[in-house]
């Protein structure tokens, strides 16, 4: 015989509720505060829209006990749904706090929005207690969104963070626990860890911070697989003696470092980080870091002849992600052409492409070739083929043209109309069927050319240089990473 343990649901309405109701969906409370006071445990909570305030009757902080699943609109991230207000709170670790909330034992926050705009306002306090936060909302607060504390292991999932003066999310004391898919935008710092906190923060979106994450003390977080993008100053800030895990041979980082606006990773500790599978360019660290091999792959390379080279964004770019071990000697030699199977090597490793066709049998390419899985990898998703006699052609280098109809034409992208290639000088250089795979090449911004971006120069060599910029490039247009800004990039298709 299963045993059932009945869920009570209360319902709270700040517009329409009476707090003498009985908390119905038909009669519900007007305060949060109200439905707290129900003894029965464990209870459901369902929060209309509405702001939740001292106005509306309720009494800070919110003590919100274990059992208790605190529910508003979880698809909108709480939008419309408000907790606003702050009370004192003694911290057993910091003392006197202004906050909005306080979640107990294993309670359950989910889809809300928390705002605490007194002067030095936490919007969650979180103290050795276990519970979930997910698809919630927390801005505008004066301090932080989240403050989480003791040995508290919390699960920290969907959420938005924006906006918040100090910290989106702060990790301190002996805190542990998950922070997964969260956005965190525009605050101070998007997640401070402090302490001795170990959690585990990964497949997080960290933007327009002022820094994504900082670390200080003895902290010692796990990064894996968060998208860590233009903010004002540092991706990855580091003091004291906290030193992140940013991967290991077997468990690779997987985080991607863009455009940020000082230092990618910047470690004022004398600890020297190890860097395991990040898209992470060399020329954006400042302190001690050394990256390492990834599955047994060759180390990153530190090329010396592609500073100051206009592609050498996209070439650090690829290189960060493990693709250009292609080329075996420790020099990219930019401005090189590439030979087809350097080009199918690299589409092999960017792209892994689904097979599409057959595999080939090139009479040229004998089965114990290096090159030969590579090719067959290219040839079966579609983005090189044969010659009219059977043979691949593996050294011949690779046209302009053929790098734009590739890369079309493998990814499926879908065809673009071909009349504003009509402006261009190169238009009647460009056969009948490849004008469109051109227009589509260049509506998804994967036409490079340096100097001049409106230049096609379809029959010429593909540098080195230029197969990695319209890699890269394709790879954005497939959403597999964040566009570079570059002034090489042809965008002149703007309808």
């Amino acid at each position: 015989m299963v045993k059932s343990t009945l869920v009570a649901t209360f319902y709270v309405n700040p517009v329409v509720g009476n707090d003498t109701h009985t908390g119905t969906q038909f009669t519900p409370f007007r305060s949060l505060t109200r439905a707290l006071r129900e003894t029965t445990i464990p209870k459901i909570i369902k929060l209309a829209n509405g702001t939740y305030s001292t106005a509306s009757g309720e009494v800070f902080p919110l003590f919100i006990p274990t059992g208790v699943v605190l529910i508003g609109n979880e698809t909108t991230k709480g939008e419309g749904i408000v907790i606003l207000g702050s009370g004192k709170y003694q911290s057993p670790s910091f003392g006197v706090q202004n906050i909005t909330m306080l979640l107990l034992g294993d309670a359950q926050l989910k889809g809300v929005t928390i705002t605490n705009t007194t002067p030095k306002g936490t919007g969650v306090w979180i103290e050795s207690t276990s519970p979930t936060l997910a698809n919630n909302t927390f801005s505008n607060c004066s301090r932080e969104g989240v403050f989480v504390s003791g040995t508290a292991k919390a699960v920290i999932i969907d959420n938005v963070f924006v906006q918040n003066a100090a910290s989106g999310l702060v990790m301190a004391r002996n805190s542990k626990g998950d922070v997964l898919r969260n956005v965190l935008q525009k605050n101070t710092l998007g997640i401070a860890v402090s302490d001795f906190a170990t959690p585990m923060i990964a497949n997080n979106k960290l933007s327009e911070n002022r820094s994504a994450i900082a670390l200080s003390r003895n902290a010692r977080p796990i990064l894996r697989h968060n998208l860590i993008a233009n903010n004002t100053q540092t991706g990855l800030l580091i003091h004291g003696n906290a030193s992140p895990d940013l991967g290991t041979n077997h468990d690779p980082g997987g985080n991607i470092f863009h455009e940020n606006g000082q230092f990618d990773v910047q470690n004022f500790t004398s600890i020297k980080l190890i860097s395991a599978g990040n898209q992470l360019s060399p020329i954006k660290i400042n302190g001690l870091l050394e990256f390492t091999a990834v599955n047994h792959h060759v180390d990153l390379p530190v090329y010396t002849d592609i500073m100051g080279h206009w592609a050498e964004k996209f070439i650090w770019a690829l290189a960060s992600m493990n693709l250009t071990h292609v080329f075996a000697d420790c020099r990219y030699q930019p401005d090189q052409p590439i030979t087809r199977a350097q080009y199918s090597a690299l589409v092999a490793a960017a792209f892994n492409p689904e097979p599409k066709r057959p595999a080939p049998d090139f009479t040229d390419v004998p089965k114990d070739s290096s090159s030969y899985r590579s090719i067959q990898i290219a040839a079966q998703g579609g983005f090189v083929g044969g010659k009219s006699d059977g043979t691949f052609r593996p050294h011949q280098n690779v046209q302009r043209l053929q790098v734009i109809v590739s890369l079309v034409s493998g990814l499926g992208l879908p065809p673009d109309r071909i009349d504003p290639l009509l402006d261009y000088s190169e238009f009647d250089t460009i056969p009948n069927s490849a004008r469109t795979a051109v227009a589509t090449a260049i509506r998804h911004k994967i036409l490079v050319n340096h100097p001049d971006p409106e230049q096609i120069k379809p029959f010429e060599d593909a540098t080195r240089g230029e197969v990695a910029a319209m890699v890269y490039q394709a790879l954005v247009a497939i959403g597999q990473t964040l566009a570079i800004n570059s002034p090489y990039i042809n965008s002149l298709f703007t309808d």
